[in-house]
C-alpha cells in the first residue's frame, strides 16, 4: 500500500475530525479571499475618492487577517496532531520511518489545503459581493458590485495556503521528530495532578484584579495618573495579567476546594464535575486567561470602530462647522472667489453667506493654559466678540453660551479631552498683546469647539485650526480701534459633503493668491474622514469575526478534545448506575464553571476601559453607550450559543453518538 493509499485509508477512518480540520481551513480561506477580492475589484476602486488609502489600508489590513488565518490554523493543526498520536505510534511501531510518517502528513496537509482553496475561493467570491456592496452602504455611495474572481486575489489567497502548508509541514515534523513512541500511545491518558491551593494566592488574585478595576476607574485626568502614569500603566496591565492568571490558577481552585468541604459535597452530582474540573486547572489557568484577555480585546476592538466610525458623522461637522471659509484677501480676489461658488449654483447653491469680524492678537502666556495641544493651533490668536458667538451658536443650533463681563474670556479649544468651566477666582489667568496693549483675561470656559474650522489644503486635509478667544462686547469694542483687525468669508451651501470639485477649484484659485492663508472646506474632509472610517470599521470588523472564530475554536477543540479524554471515565459512570440526564447535568455544570468567568471577566475588562477612557471623553454622544452595549450583547449571545453548542457536542462524544 502506497502513502498515498494510507493517507487515504487514514482519512477515511477518521472523517469526524478530518471534517473538523477542513471546516478550519476552508473558513480562513474564505474571511481572506473575501477581503482580499475588494482590494481588486474595480467596482469599488473606481467610486472611491481615495483609493491609494483604500488600497494602503485593505493591504495592511490582509496582512493582519492572513497572520491570523495562519495562527488560527497552526492551532487546529496542534489539536489534529494530539488527537492522532495513537495512530502515528502504530505507524512508527509497524516499521515507518519519521520520514514517511512525515511526508504522508504532507499528503494529507495538501490535498486538504487544495480542497480548502478551491472551495474557499468559489465561497469567498459569493460573499465578497455582499461584503462590497455592505462597504459601500458604509461609505454612503450607492454603487452595485458585480461578482468577480480576481486573479490578484486569486493569486494572495494561493500565497497565503502556500505558505501554511510550509509552516503545517515544518510543525508536523518537529512534532513527530521529537515525541516518544511510548509518549504516543499514552499522549491520550495522561491525568494531570490537582494544584495545591490555598486561601493566600486566591486572595493575592482578587486584590491584583480588584486595584486594576480602581485605578482604571480613576481616570487619566487623576492626580495618580498624572504624577504616576509609567506606575499606574504597569500596575494596571499588571493587575489584569497576573490577577486573571492567579484567578482561574487559585481562587477558582480554591472555590473548588472549599466545595469539597461542603457537609453536602457528595450529595447530588457536586463530586463528580468539581472532581474533573480540580485535576484540570493546571491546564485551564492559562487557556482561560487567554480566552479572558482574548475577549477584553476583541470587545475593545470592536467597539473602538464602532465608535470610530459613529462619531466620524458628527466629529466632522464638529471640526469642520463651515462649508466653506477663508479670510478676506484684496477685493479683486475676494470677487473672483466668490464668482467662483456660486458659478456651482446648479450642484451646490449657496444657502447663506455671512462675514465673520475678528481681532489679530498674540499670546504672551503659555498658550498651553488657554488651548489644550496648542502645537495644532495656527500661529497668533483671534478675538471674537460675545454677541457674535451668540449669534453662531444659534445659527447652528446650540444653546446660548455663558455670558461675559470685563475681561472674561472663552477660550475655543476644539479637541480638548474634557470641556472646563472655572468659578470665579480660580479662573486661569491668560495674557495676550493686542496691538500695542497688553490685555490680561480670565478664562471662564474652556469648550472643545471650532468657530473657525480646521485649516484644509490639497495635500493635507486637517493642518493646522484657528486659536479663538471670545471676550466680552465691551472689552472688543474698546480695543477694535487700536487693534488689526480680520475678517473671514463664511459660505453655507447644499449638499457639501460631495462639493469635492467646488472645494479643489476655490483653493487653487485662494492658495495661488495667499499660499499661507487660512482656508478650509467641509467637503476636503468629509470624504476622506468617511472612507478611512467605514474602512477601518469593515477591516475591524473582519477581524473580529476571525478573532471571535479563533476563540470559539480554541474553546471547541479543547472541549472535543477534553470530551475525548472523558469517554472512558463517562463509560464507567453509566456502569455504575449514572442515568443519561445526571451526566448531562454534570456536563452543564462542568462547562459553566469553564464558560462563565471568562465572559463575565472579559466583558468587566473591556466595559471599565472603554467607559473611563472612551465614553468619559465623548460625552458629546450619548449614542455611543448603547452602540457599546450593543457590541457587547451581541458578543454575549455568541458566547453563549458556544456554551450551548459545545455542551451538545461534548453530550454526544462522551455518549459515543459522535
Amino acid at each position: 500500500m502506497s502513502l498515498l493509499q494510507l493517507t487515504l485509508r487514514g482519512a477515511n477512518r477518521n472523517i469526524r475530525l478530518y471534517a473538523i480540520y477542513l471546516f478550519a481551513m476552508i473558513a480562513g480561506v474564505v474571511i481572506h479571499f473575501t477581503f482580499s477580492s475588494l482590494m481588486y475589484n474595480e467596482d469599488i476602486l473606481n467610486v472611491l475618492r481615495n483609493s491609494d488609502m483604500f488600497r494602503q489600508g485593505v493591504t495592511i489590513a490582509s496582512i493582519a487577517i492572513s497572520l491570523f488565518i495562519i495562527l488560527f490554523i497552526l492551532y487546529a493543526n496542534s489539536f489534529f496532531m494530539r488527537q492522532r498520536k495513537k495512530e502515528i505510534g502504530m505507524y512508527l511501531l509497524l516499521g515507518m520511518s519519521e520520514r514517511q510518517v512525515t511526508r504522508m502528513l504532507f499528503y494529507e496537509t495538501v490535498i486538504l489545503s487544495v480542497l480548502s482553496l478551491v472551495s474557499g475561493i468559489l465561497l469567498g467570491g459569493l460573499l465578497s459581493k455582499w461584503f462590497g456592496m455592505l462597504l459601500m452602504k458604509l461609505m454612503q455611495y450607492d454603487q452595485s458590485v458585480s461578482l468577480s474572481f480576481k486573479a490578484g486575489a486569486v493569486g494572495t489567497t494561493a500565497a497565503v495556503v502556500a505558505a501554511i502548508i510550509l509552516i503545517i509541514w515544518l510543525q508536523n515534523l518537529i512534532t513527530v521528530h521529537r515525541v516518544q513512541l511510548v509518549e504516543l500511545f499514552h499522549a491520550r491518558s495522561i491525568m494531570e495532578k490537582p494544584i495545591r491551593t490555598s486561601a493566600i494566592p486566591a486572595l493575592l488574585a482578587i486584590i491584583l484584579l480588584i486595584q486594576a478595576y480602581v485605578l482604571i476607574v480613576l481616570g487619566r485626568e487623576s492626580i495618580v495618573w498624572k504624577e504616576y502614569g509609567l506606575f499606574s500603566m504597569t500596575a494596571v496591565s499588571v493587575g489584569i495579567i497576573a490577577g486573571t492568571w492567579l484567578f482561574f490558577r487559585q481562587f477558582t481552585g480554591w472555590i473548588l476546594a472549599r466545595l469539597g468541604k461542603m457537609p453536602r459535597y457528595h450529595e447530588g452530582n457536586t463530586v463528580l464535575w468539581t472532581s474533573s474540573l480540580r485535576f484540570q486547572a493546571r491546564s485551564n489557568a492559562l487557556n482561560l486567561t487567554f480566552i479572558t484577555l482574548f475577549s477584553s480585546a476583541l470587545i475593545l476592538l470592536t467597539s473602538f470602530v464602532a465608535i470610530n466610525y459613529s462619531v466620524q458623522f458628527s466629529a466632522t461637522e464638529k471640526n469642520l462647522p463651515n462649508d466653506i471659509a477663508f479670510e478676506t484677501l484684496d477685493g479683486e480676489t475676494d470677487s473672483k472667489l466668490d464668482a467662483l461658488i456660486r458659478g456651482f449654483e446648479k450642484e451646490h447653491p449657496v444657502l447663506d453667506y455671512r462675514v465673520l469680524h475678528t481681532l489679530k492678537a498674540d499670546a504672551v502666556s503659555d498658550r498651553e493654559i488657554a488651548f489644550q495641544g496648542e502645537e495644532q493651533f495656527l500661529e497668533g490668536l483671534l478675538l471674537v466678540p460675545w454677541s457674535t458667538f451668540k449669534e453662531f451658536e444659534q445659527l447652528r443650533g446650540h444653546p446660548e453660551p455663558i455670558e461675559l463681563s470685563g475681561n472674561e474670556t472663552i477660550a475655543l479649544s476644539a479637541g480638548i479631552d474634557i470641556p472646563l468651566v472655572h468659578p470665579a477666582g480660580s479662573q486661569p489667568v491668560f495674557e495676550i498683546q493686542v496691538g500695542s496693549a497688553p490685555l490680561t483675561l480670565s478664562i471662564k470656559e474652556q469648550l472643545d469647539y471650532s468657530l473657525l474650522g480646521w485649516r484644509t489644503t490639497i495635500d493635507d486635509s486637517m493642518s493646522s485650526k484657528a486659536a479663538v478667544l471670545v471676550i466680552a462686547d465691551d472689552a472688543y469694542a474698546s480695543l477694535r480701534p487700536s487693534a488689526e483687525e480680520q475678517t473671514f468669508q463664511i459660505y453655507t451651501i447644499e449638499d457639501a459633503g460631495n462639493a469635492e470639485e467646488l472645494s479643489r477649484q476655490v483653493q487653487l484659485l485662494f492658495y495661488s493668491a495667499a499660499p499661507e492663508g487660512y482656508y478650509s472646506s467641509f467637503a476636503d474632509v468629509y470624504s476622506k474622514q468617511i472612507e478611512s472610517s467605514s474602512l477601518l470599521l469593515f477591516s475591524g470588523a473582519f477581524l473580529a469575526v476571525i478573532a471571535l472564530f479563533a476563540l470559539a475554536s480554541v474553546i471547541y477543540f479543547r472541549q472535543l478534545r477534553e470530551a475525548t479524554d472523558a469517554m472512558t471515565q463517562f463509560d464507567t459512570l453509566r456502569k455504575l448506575g449514572i442515568r443519561s440526564g445526571q451526566v448531562k447535568a454534570v456536563i452543564r455544570k462542568q462547562l459553566l464553571f469553564v464558560f462563565a468567568p471568562p465572559l463575565v471577566l472579559g466583558l468587566l475588562n473591556s466595559w471599565l476601559i472603554i467607559d473611563s477612557y472612551m465614553l468619559s471623553t465623548l460625552q458629546d454622544y450619548p449614542q455611543l453607550t448603547s452602540i457599546v452595549m450593543g457590541s457587547m450583547a451581541v458578543y454575549f449571545v455568541i458566547y453563549v450559543m458556544l456554551y450551548f453548542s459545545s455542551a451538545s457536542v461534548y453530550e454526544r462524544i462522551v455518549s459515543r453518538k459522535l
